[in-house]
């Protein structure tokens, strides 16, 4: 009866343990507009390789020359290492040009598709799975 009891306990455990991560986790239609399509061109602060998605950290300069700060949100760490990314990718201070998805509160936050660099190279960085536009085109 007491290891019946013990064993309740940690799968009641496990299963709180385990909630966070799902939590965390969002569709695209949660967070982003579709209809909201943005282009940033800026240079990279940093890059977090955190889960379940990674986070690029651009300062780009708006018309009138004001420096707008842009979190964009991109696929979990593994995800790009397999589409080709390391962690010197993306070094701080690079310009590069992200299209992507911005927030539905119309905050300098977006869901990013596709970074090109000086050099004409483009890479992947979306998420897939969450519903994002043009998810099933998985480019590298």
């Amino acid at each position: 009866m007491h290891t019946k009891l013990l064993r309740v306990i940690a799968g009641a455990a496990l299963l709180v343990a385990s909630a966070d991560p799902l939590i965390a986790h969002h569709s695209f239609a949660a967070e982003f507009d579709v209809n909201k399509p943005v282009t940033i061109k800026g240079k990279v602060v940093k890059m977090e390789w955190i889960n379940p998605h990674s986070w690029i950290y651009i300062d780009a300069t708006d018309p009138a020359g004001k420096v707008e700060h842009w979190k964009v949100e991109g696929g979990a760490p593994n995800a790009l290492i397999r589409r080709g990314w390391t962690k010197n990718s993306l070094p701080s201070g690079i310009e590069i040009i992200v299209e992507g998805f911005q927030a539905k509160d119309g905050s300098n936050r977006a869901n990013g598709r596709d970074i090109t660099f000086p050099d004409g190279k483009k890479l992947f960085v979306g998420s897939t799975g969450t519903g994002a536009p043009d998810e099933k085109k998985e480019r590298r």
